[in-house]
């Protein structure tokens, strides 16, 4: 049996991090092995404990969970092999999901999600994928149609070495389609899907399934033309 995955459950309310904590252990495979109820606490107890996962609240007094997300990739703590973020909020148009996302974030969900997305989301967030709520994935498409009209040079240029196929996974990324759905989508395997998406991240820099996202959005649709 495969080792359980290990969380650090962050919040300023001690009921809803308490709660969380309940939840999350719960499950066979889900291990709390700390709380924090602010953001300094959090990087303290991340540095002693290395999770795998850090269940963070965006907004905190003190040190928020950007600032959290900022000090952790600044240690070299963020990211594949070590610990993945996945925040969360009460809000469904919170204005730091982008800078969340951009800072290293994994996924990102509301408080009042069910037992059920919540533990589905940490399992997700531990393997590295993305894990967005369906209310905060229509708010990062919407905000991004609304303030780009034109893509950036340099998203233009992460996407060059992309082929046809991984270009069309990565539309269907920015479109937010899990793997099984793309995999429906293109006629292909789910390991197939999976090869795909991590060639996809490591090609354009991104680090998280998340990132790809907005990635995506930003480019537009269709993407530009591969140079050769």
């Amino acid at each position: 049996m495969s080792e359980p995955i290990t969380v650090l459950v962050v919040d300023d309310e001690r009921i809803i991090r308490d709660g969380l904590a309940v939840i999350l252990d719960s499950q066979e495979d889900i291990t709390v092995v700390g709380t924090a109820g602010d953001g300094e606490e959090a990087v303290e107890v991340c540095v002693r404990l290395k999770p795998d996962v850090l269940m963070l609240d965006i907004r905190m007094p003190r040190r928020d969970g950007l600032w959290t997300l900022a000090e952790l990739a600044r240690r070299g703590m963020l990211g594949p092999r070590h610990t993945q973020a996945l925040m969360l909020t009460t809000f469904d148009l919170d204005e730091y999901v982008d800078q969340a996302l951009a800072a290293g974030a994994v996924g990102f969900l509301l408080k009042n999600s069910s037992y059920e997305e919540l533990t589905a989301a940490v399992r997700a967030t531990a393997a590295g994928h993305s894990a967005l709520s369906p209310a905060v994935t229509q708010r990062i498409i919407a905000s991004h149609l609304a303030t780009r009209q034109r893509p950036d040079n340099g998203d233009l240029n992460r996407l060059a070495d992309l082929t046809p196929r991984e270009r069309d996974v990565l539309r269907l990324v920015g479109d937010g389609l899990s793997n099984a759905e793309i995999a429906v989508r293109l006629v292909v395997s789910l390991h197939t899907v999976k090869t795909h998406v991590s060639r996809v991240l490591a090609k354009t820099g991104c680090q998280s399934r998340a990132q790809a996202a907005v990635l995506a959005r930003r480019t537009g649709n269709p993407l530009p033309p591969r140079t050769e």
